[in-house]
């Protein structure tokens, strides 16, 4: 058999794999074994702030009865909306993945057949090198667009609306609906639905050379975050 070239094929074949394995599995493996794996909250940068502050602007009522009222001392202020983001982004991730999300939507931008334009720049290993990114969502099927560059390229209303019923904004779309992230209507997220809002949001946030906003700085909301309703 092994001089046929059946025979041949298949240890070409075989030697093939093992030469892939080791270069794709093995040796990345062994390279960035000792890279730290970050944490949520040292993920939570400027622009995922700016989101989760926007959050709290857009819909004060339901964001308050999901976290309580933010300290009025700016230290701990800014504190305390820091670790807020990293738990919400952390629940976020569980029911995104929870909803199975990822069956539709990959999270891995190819090198290939001009993905860059359609979806943003290519993926880098560094990306995933996180507590969110386990297991890697890489995902095959591709029912909607990959998010992996999702965050900041449309608002938080358009992302809620989205959620609550697709076809108000995508014709046509195959997405279900998720009225359960909401208590009767697109602008009363619960914590549900702010937690996937906010992982939506974390999606290709943390690109040196963001496109979607400028640089971020800092802005800890003020002391009382303005009530929806009117006097």
């Amino acid at each position: 058999m092994l001089e046929s070239k059946a025979g041949i094929m298949l240890i070409a074949g075989l030697a093939f794999f093992g030469l892939a394995f080791v270069s794709n599995a093995v040796v990345p493996a062994l390279m960035y074994q000792d890279l730290p794996e970050l944490t949520a909250e040292q993920l939570v940068n400027g622009n995922l702030r700016y989101q989760f502050e926007d959050l709290a602007r857009r819909y004060p009522e339901p964001f308050e009865k999901a976290y309580g009222k933010p300290p009025e001392e700016v230290a701990a202020r800014e504190k305390w909306f820091n670790q807020k983001t990293a738990d919400t982004l952390r629940l976020g991730r569980k029911l995104y993945v929870g909803e199975a999300c990822w069956h539709c939507h990959s999270q891995f931008v190819r090198p290939v057949s001009n993905e860059e334009q359609r979806f943003g720049p290519v993926s880098k290993s560094i990306e995933y090198q996180n507590e969110l990114q386990r297991p890697v969502m890489f995902g095959t099927r591709r029912v909607g667009p990959d998010l992996s560059r999702e965050g900041g390229r449309r608002s938080n209303d358009w992302q809620a609306v989205h959620l609550f019923k697709p076809t108000s904004l995508s014709e046509g779309s195959p997405m279900p609906e998720y009225p359960w992230f909401f208590d009767g209507s697109p602008d009363k997220p619960n914590a549900r639905g702010l937690a996937v809002l906010t992982y939506i949001q974390w999606l290709g946030s943390w690109l040196e050379s963001y496109p979607y906003y400028e640089q971020y700085q800092p802005t800890p909301l003020p002391a009382e975050i303005p009530s929806s309703k009117t006097e």
